[in-house]
């Protein structure tokens, strides 16, 4: 009975060598059609896929009637929440972009390019382009047919069909980049009546074109030669990197299984590969993986289901093809994730970008007040024997109200008097505003030549939202 059932899982293994009998690398010539098979890591992909969705939906939360999230590049505004940002916070930017670009690299260090085939928006969308044309136009065998079959009324249909579904994903992709940066139901209505600014309808066309070309119709060839990811990661692994690796020892020499369960003669019964070609089927590159590591290899894993099921088919252990290091395949020693100085090195820079993000976003404040001295000159001597300086001050309002501010001072010299904040300033919501302040001190007051002055700012509406700032007092020599 076992050996009728082992002849039986070798007849529909045969089966699939009709599916792909070559290989040939990828020159963008011909369109890659691949093949879905279940498995972990397919599951996986539309887990880590399904991240995007936050693209989509994510200007449509509210918060305290506002877009929770908004990047109003208009009034040079960043709402997070109860949140804002403004320009004059910008270091946060560099240190958000230092975040994300040394958590790539750590990443590929580790895993090889495990970014681009679990989360890159052209590998997620390319997947979503080619299952919808999957479910149009059928299995891969039957696009290649549809392909090769002259034009002819369901041709047309069916092509027709398909290209407008990714236009109209390619539309909403569009649409919803665009509702990140002005509000998204102000943002439909205008749509809808066709009243968007210039910049708007050109970033709609933009990117509604460049996802249909890019996810559509270059799909892999984007990976291959577009992307400069793609160049500079091979700089970023080394021999302990792990990524798909094909076990050469494993499975060479490779060979065929024929109808009865037998394999070819010219193979060695322990060689496991029977060269079904399923890894090279599945793979959306159209990489054959047991070629050795490949530009086009986006390290999503798929070969992995692929040679997996069929080594459960022949009755064979899985890992012929597994992730792991080239130093593991060769049986070197495999060193451990903290023993590489790389990977230390991206992970300090990484502490210390978050550190210095979770610094900026605690102490951001509601207001800030910067204090400029004029320099030419640096004080005036007045008539009455007095001595002034002149001062600028640079007040940002971070809430989203008009607020009035009384100017004080600390310090200094006795007897001082503050000369242009008699009466509350008023600063303006979301930016800053520049306001011309005197102070004026008797000179027989004046002890030295630069005074320690600090200047403090308090909100009438609201007491607790205050500023202030250290500053010098100039006089001359007394």
């Amino acid at each position: 009975m076992e050996s009728k059932a082992e002849h039986q899982d070798a007849g529909s293994v045969t089966e699939i060598y009709q599916e792909f009998e070559t290989w040939s690398v990828n020159l963008g010539d011909k369109t890659i059609h691949a093949k879905r098979m279940p498995g972990f890591y397919r599951t996986l992909k539309y887990f880590t896929g399904a991240t995007w969705l936050v693209f989509f939906l994510g200007p449509y939360f509210r918060w305290n009637g506002n877009q929770a999230v908004l990047f109003d590049i208009a009034d040079r505004q960043f709402h997070f929440f109860n949140l804002t940002v403004l320009p004059q916070d910008i270091w946060m930017l560099s240190l958000v972009l230092l975040l994300m670009a040394m958590t790539l690299f750590a990443a590929t260090s580790v895993a090889s390019r495990v970014y681009c085939g679990y989360f890159c928006f052209q590998t997620v969308w390319t997947d979503v382009f080619t299952w919808i044309e999957e479910k149009i136009e059928g299995n891969p065998l039957q696009r290649r047919k549809l392909d090769n079959t002259p034009w002819n009324l369901k041709k047309i249909y069916l092509k027709v069909f398909k290209h407008a579904i990714w236009l109209i994903i390619a539309a909403l992709t569009g649409i919803s980049f665009s509702i990140w940066f002005v509000d998204a139901y102000d943002y439909w209505h205008n749509l809808s009546a066709l009243n968007l600014p210039k910049v708007g309808w050109v970033t709609l066309a933009m990117f509604t074109t460049g996802t249909y070309i890019l996810a559509g119709l270059l799909r892999e060839q984007t990976c291959f030669w577009l992307c400069p990811y793609a160049r500079i990661q091979g700089v970023m692994t080394d021999s302990q990197t792990i990524m798909p690796t094909y076990d050469v020892k494993r499975g060479e020499p490779r060979g065929k299984i024929h109808r009865g369960g037998e394999t070819s003669r010219d193979v060695k019964a322990s060689a496991d590969c029977i060269d079904c070609f399923q890894c090279v089927q599945v793979c959306p590159t159209g990489v054959d993986i047991r070629e050795g590591s490949q530009l086009g290899c986006i390290t999503c894993g798929l070969c992995l289901d692929a040679c997996d099921s069929i080594m459960d088919k022949v009755g064979r252990p899985r890992g012929l093809i597994r992730y792991a290091s080239l130093d593991e395949i060769e049986g070197k020693p495999i060193k451990k994730l903290y023993q590489h100085p790389r990977t230390l090195v991206y992970l300090s820079i990484i502490i210390i970008a978050l550190s210095g993000i979770i610094f900026g976003l605690t102490h951001l404040g509601t207001m800030t007040l910067r204090v400029i001295p004029e320099r030419q000159p640096l004080f005036v001597s007045m008539s009455d024997g007095s001595i002034q300086d002149k001062y600028e001050f640079k007040i940002v309002n971070k809430t989203d109200k008009d607020l009035h501010v009384n100017v004080s001072a600390t310090g200094g010299v006795p007897g001082q008097i503050i000369i242009g904040a008699e009466q509350p300033l008023l600063t303006h919501h979301g930016r800053g505003t520049s306001f011309t302040i005197f102070v004026k001190a008797p000179g027989g007051s004046i002890a030295q030549e630069v005074t320690p002055i600090q200047f403090h700012i308090q909100s009438m509406e609201d007491p607790t939202v205050t500023a202030q700032y250290d500053s010098k007092f100039n006089a001359p020599k007394p």
